[in-house]
C-alpha cells in the first residue's frame, strides 16, 4: 500500500513576528517570517507571503493540506484581557477601550478572519471545503518547537516569554512523542515582561530593544540588583516568583512602568533612543543578573522534578544568549538545546509539530544534531534567477566559479573589506547564520565602529558575533558544546588577549562621557565584547558547507578560522530575503562587495544613480 504524505501548516500572527511553517510527514520542510517578504520588521499581519513560499517550495496547493494550526487560543487571551481590566477598573479603561475594537474585529473571531484569509489565498468560493483549522496553546507551541525539534529523546522543557494566553513561564517533560505540562506561572508575573520593563525604562523599544539591553549590560555593574530583588520580584527556591505589581503599569497601562518604578530608581524613564549613560548600563547589568538567578532557580527545580540531563528552551527569553550560557555553566543540566526561532515566529513551527505528534503513531524525528536543518528553511534563488535579476537592473557584476567565489571573497575579507554574503536558503529565526550575512575580518580594531555607525546605522556599543569553524572553536573560545545558532556566549581564551594598555577608545565624537566603546585589547577585537565574551556561532560542514568552506579559505590566508558575522540589513530593516533586497541594501550602505550566488559586485563599479535610488528607501528605527 502506497504511503500517503501528511502536510500540516503552522501559523503565528496578529501579535508580532508572524510566520508560517510547513511539515511534511513530520519533517520540517519550510519556514519563514512574514517580515522578510513584507519588509516590515516584526510584521504581525496574516503571513500570506510566508504561506505562499512554504506551499510553493514544497509543491503544495492550499487545499491539499491535511490541517492548519494556529499557535495560540484567542478566546483564552481575551479572557485574560477582560479579567485583567475588570480587576483594575477604572484605571485601565482607556487601554481597554482602545484594544476592544481590534479584538471584536479580528482576534476574538479569529476563525472567521482566518477562513476569509485562506479563501483569498487560494481564491476559493465559500462552498469550497478548507483544510481543518486547529488551535494550540501559546506555551504548548513554544514547548513543542523546543522539544520535538531537539536531538533529545527525553528532556525537561522550559518556556519563558512575556505572556501567552495566561502562562508566562511553563515547565514540561518531553518524552518521545509526548509533551506533559508540569508547572506554570501566570500573568501578570512574568520574567519576560520584567526584562521588557527595564528595556523601556532604559530608553529602548519593547520587543526589539531587549537585545540592546543585554548588549549594554557588560558595560555596567549590578548595583541595582538588590533593589530589584527587594522591591520588584520575590524569587523562591522552587523556581516560582512573584512581581510586586505596584511598580508596573503594563497590565492595563500604555507603558511598562509606573511612577512608583521611576521613584524607586530616582529618575524618569530615559527618552527613547537617547544615548545610554553609565546609569543605564548599571541598570542593564542589574536586571540581567536577576534574570539569570531566576532562570537558574527554575532550572534546578526542573532538573529535580524531571530527572532529565537535558534541557530544551523556547520563548522570547530563550534568545538571551548570556543567560543561556549561565544555565549551561552553572545549572544542573548536562546539555541544553535552544530553539533558534524561540520567539513568536517559532510558534508556527511548534503548533505544527504539536498537532503532528498528537496524530502520529511514530516518535519525533531525531538525528545526531536536531531537526532544524541548520535553520536554513527559507527561500533560495538559483544562479539563473540571480543573473536574470542583476541583468534587469543594469548593474556591474562578475560571474565566478564556485571555487573562485570562495577564493575571491576570502581575499577581499583579508584585505579589510566588508562583504554582503547571500547564499542558499534564508535562515528562520532572528539570527543570520551565514546565508544572509554581512562578513568582515575580526582582527580589524576599527571594524565594530565601521559596521555599527557607517553601515548598519545602529548604536555603537553593540557587539558583533564571531562565526568559527566548529573543529577549531576550542582553540579560540572557552567552549564545551557547539553553538550553531548563535544562542550561547563564550569567552575568548587568555592567549588571545592583549595587555590592557593596548585598549583603544573608539567612542564616536560627542556621544557619551563614559567608556561604552573601548575596544577590548585582543587579537580579535571586532568580535570581542568589553567583558571578553563572544556571542558565538560554530559553523559545521554538515549543515552549511559553503560558509564552512569560506571560513577555511580565510583561515588558509590569515591563519584565523573566524569571521565577523552580522545580519544582512540596516537598523530597522528585516534581514534581506531576495536578490532585490540584497542589491538595494548593498547599494545603500558602505558595503564594499556583494557576493550573491556565484556573482560578485564591487561597489566602486556601480553607478551613482543606482546608489542614490537605493538610498531613497528608508526604515523606521527599531
Amino acid at each position: 500500500m502506497q504511503h500517503r504524505t501528511s502536510a500540516v501548516l503552522g501559523l503565528s500572527a496578529y501579535y508580532h513576528d508572524s510566520a508560517a511553517t510547513l511539515l511534511i510527514d513530520g519533517r520540517i520542510e519550510a519556514a519563514a517570517q512574514e517580515e522578510r517578504f513584507s519588509r516590515v520588521k516584526h510584521d504581525p499581519r496574516f503571513p500570506r507571503h510566508a504561506i505562499e513560499f512554504c506551499l510553493s517550495h514544497c509543491g503544495y496547493e492550499f487545499d491539499a493540506l491535511d490541517a492548519v494550526v494556529f499557535y495560540d487560543k484567542p478566546f483564552l487571551k481575551f479572557e485574560r484581557l477582560l479579567e485583567t481590566h475588570l480587576a483594575r477598573a477604572p484605571l485601565g479603561l482607556p487601554s481597554f477601550l482602545k484594544a476592544m475594537p481590534i479584538w471584536l474585529k479580528e482576534k476574538l473571531y479569529l476563525k472567521l478572519v482566518l477562513d476569509g484569509e485562506f479563501r483569498r489565498l487560494g481564491g476559493y468560493s465559500k462552498k469550497h471545503p478548507l483544510p481543518p483549522l486547529h488551535f494550540a496553546q501559546h506555551h504548548q507551541s513554544h514547548a513543542a518547537s523546543a522539544f520535538f525539534a531537539s536531538p533529545f529523546e527525553t528532556a525537561a522543557v522550559l518556556c519563558v516569554d512575556g505572556v501567552g494566553e495566561w502562562a508566562t513561564t511553563s515547565l514540561w517533560l518531553g518524552r518521545g512523542s509526548e509533551l506533559t505540562p508540569l508547572k506554570e506561572i501566570q500573568f501578570p508575573h512574568s520574567l519576560g515582561l520584567l526584562y521588557s520593563a527595564f528595556t523601556q525604562y532604559c530608553g529602548f523599544r519593547v520587543n526589539s530593544g531587549e537585545y540592546k539591553l543585554m548588549g549594554l549590560a557588560p558595560y555596567g555593574r549590578p548595583v541595582y540588583a538588590e533593589r530589584i530583588r527587594e522591591h520588584l520580584i520575590a524569587l523562591r527556591e522552587d523556581g516560582s516568583f512573584e512581581l510586586n505589581m505596584k511598580y508596573f503599569a503594563y497590565p492595563t497601562g500604555r507603558t511598562m512602568v509606573g511612577k512608583r518604578f521611576e521613584r524607586l530608581f530616582c529618575a524618569p524613564a530615559r527618552a527613547l533612543d537617547s544615548p545610554p549613560r553609565q546609569r543605564e548600563a548599571d541598570l542593564a547589568a542589574s536586571i540581567q543578573v536577576v534574570l539569570e538567578d531566576a532562570l537558574l532557580l527554575i532550572a534546578r527545580h526542573a532538573h529535580a522534578l524531571t530527572g532529565s540531563e537535558h534541557l530544551c528552551l523556547a520563548g522570547g527569553v530563550a534568545l538571551n544568549c548570556v543567560a543561556n550560557q549561565k544555565l549551561l555553566g552553572r545549572g544542573p543540566f548536562r546539555s541544553i538545546w535552544v530553539q533558534p526561532a524561540a520567539g513568536d515566529a517559532g510558534g508556527s513551527l511548534g503548533a505544527a509539530l504539536a498537532l503532528w505528534h498528537q496524530r502520529a503513531t511514530g516518535a519525533a524525528e531525531r538525528g545526531p544534531n536536531d531537526a532544524m536543518h541548520g535553520s536554513f528553511l527559507g527561500p533560495e534563488y538559483s544562479n539563473e534567477e540571480i543573473r536574470e535579476y542583476l541583468l534587469s537592473q543594469d548593474v556591474s557584476f562578475t560571474e565566478l566559479s564556485q571555487a573562485e567565489v570562495l577564493e575571491r571573497t576570502a581575499q577581499v575579507l583579508s584585505e579589510g573589506k566588508v562583504v554582503g554574503w547571500f547564499q542558499g536558503r534564508m535562515e528562520f529565526g532572528p539570527r543570520a547564520l551565514g546565508n544572509r550575512s554581512m562578513l568582515a575580518d575580526p582582527r580589524n580594531p576599527d571594524m565594530q565602529k565601521i559596521l555599527n555607525l557607517r553601515i548598519k546605522g545602529r548604536e555603537s556599543f553593540r557587539p558583533f558575533a564571531p562565526a568559527v569553524m566548529a573543529e577549531h572553536a576550542q582553540a579560540y573560545f572557552d567552549l564545551h558544546e557547539s553553538s550553531p545558532y548563535m544562542l550561547f556566549v563564550a569567552e575568548l581564551l587568555d592567549d588571545l588577549r592583549l595587555p590592557d594598555s593596548e585598549a583603544r577608545d573608539v567612542s564616536p565624537k560627542g556621544e557619551d562621557d563614559i567608556a561604552l566603546h573601548r575596544a577590548p585589547p585582543t587579537k580579535l577585537p571586532a568580535i570581542t565584547h568589553v567583558d571578553y565574551s563572544c556571542r558565538l556561532q560554530t559553523v559545521h560542514a554538515e549543515t552549511n558547507p559553503k560558509f564552512h568552506a569560506l571560513l577555511d579559505r580565510f583561515r588558509e590566508r590569515t591563519g584565523v578560522p573566524v569571521l565577523l558575522n552580522t545580519s544582512f540589513n540596516v537598523r530597522g530593516e528585516p534581514v534581506v530575503c531576495s536578490p532585490a533586497d540584497a542589491l538595494r541594501c548593498f547599494l545603500a550602505t558602505d558595503l564594499d562587495y556583494l557576493v550573491i550566488g556565484d556573482f560578485m559586485l564591487d561597489k566602486r563599479a556601480q553607478s551613482a544613480s543606482h546608489v542614490t535610488e537605493a538610498k531613497s528607501v528608508t526604515f523606521e528605527a527599531d
